[in-house]
Order: C-alpha cells, then sequence, then structure tokens
C-alpha cells in the first residue's frame, strides 16, 4: 500500500518540525530534547512523534540536507584546476559549518550510505592533491576523517565552544600544515 501525501496542514506541521529541529541541532548538537523541538515549531510533542517516531528519525532527516550540501561541495571542487587549493578550501568550508553547527560531528558519523558518500568524496580531494603535491603522500582517508572527526570535538569541548573563533583558526590552521608536505 503506497503512502498517501499529507494533507496540506499536515506538511505544514512537518516542515516547522524540520526547521525547528535544524535550528535546535544546529545549536545544541544531537542531545537536545524532543520537547524542546516541539515547543520551537509550535506544535505539541505527539505532532513531532508522528512524523519522525524517534528523535535518530528527526535528525537523520535534518542532517541528510547538509551532509548532502557538503558531499556536493566536495564533488564540485573536485573539477577544480587547483587540487590543492580545493582540498584546503574544503577544508576550510568544513570549519565555517563547524563553527556554525554544532550537530555537524554527528552528522558525519551516520553510519550508510550518506557516510560513504562523504568518505568518497573526501578521498576524491585527498587523491587529487596528493597527486598535486599538496597534501602528505602518508595520509588516507581515515586518517583525515580521523583528524576532521578530532577537530570538531576540540571545538565543541573547548568552554567557549565555535565562537572561540581564533582557536578554531588556530586549530584548523595546525590541521591544515600537518597535512602539507614537509
Amino acid at each position: 500500500m503506497a503512502d498517501r501525501p499529507l494533507r496540506a496542514d499536515a506538511q505544514r506541521n512537518r516542515e516547522k518540525v524540520l526547521r525547528a529541529a535544524r535550528e535546535a541541532f544546529a545549536a545544541s548538537g544531537y542531545g537536545v530534547p524532543l520537547d524542546e523541538i516541539a515547543a520551537l515549531a509550535g506544535v505539541g510533542p505527539g505532532t513531532v512523534y508522528r512524523h519522525f517516531p524517534s528523535k535518530e528519525e528527526l535528525f537523520e532527516a535534518v542532517v541528510t540536507t547538509r551532509v548532502r550540501d557538503l558531499i556536493a561541495d566536495a564533488q564540485a571542487l573536485a573539477d577544480n584546476p587547483d587540487p590543492g587549493e580545493a582540498f584546503f578550501g574544503f577544508l576550510s568550508r568544513f570549519r565555517q559549518e563547524a563553527m556554525a553547527k554544532r550537530d555537524l560531528p554527528d552528522a558525519i558519523a551516520i553510519p550508510g550510505s550518506l557516510q560513504g558518500d562523504l568518505h568518497a568524496a573526501l578521498d576524491l580531494l585527498l587523491r587529487r592533491a596528493q597527486q598535486a603535491g599538496a597534501v602528505r603522500q602518508d595520509i588516507t582517508t581515515p586518517d583525515l576523517i580521523a583528524l576532521l572527526k578530532g577537530l570538531l570535538s576540540a571545538i565543541h569541548d573547548s568552554p567557549e565552544g565555535p565562537q572561540d573563533q581564533a582557536r578554531v583558526a588556530r586549530l584548523l590552521g595546525v590541521v591544515t600544515e600537518g597535512l602539507r608536505p614537509t
């Protein structure tokens, strides 16, 4: 039996929940309670649960768009004639996302095809930058993922969080310099 389209009011409520969840997850990460998201959306908790039976489903719906945008950016940069600029440009874009959205560590950790697509896009940027001599040859995509996750953790675990732009820039600078050939 095919899913019926949502009524207009149900579709509006779903969109309200998604908008509120995007804001709440970006500001507070995965730990934000569903009741808080419902309040932000101006709907009752039952409405949230009707559209998204679990917090995991709501989070996945929200971050899928964010991760797809990162993948699209990485894929677009793969055509850049300067592979080093493309690679380090993507790292800069990643930093901007990390500063603006507290849920990015959780978003890039969601298992499945989306994570595989993100890793493949990063792998392409990394290999092209290595072939151009802009990145050390001994760095692998899993190494890069670990560095990015560590960077995100360090940013969000600091007392001031991503608002400490000097610290974020300093840490990204250390990672960037560590990736360059010696």
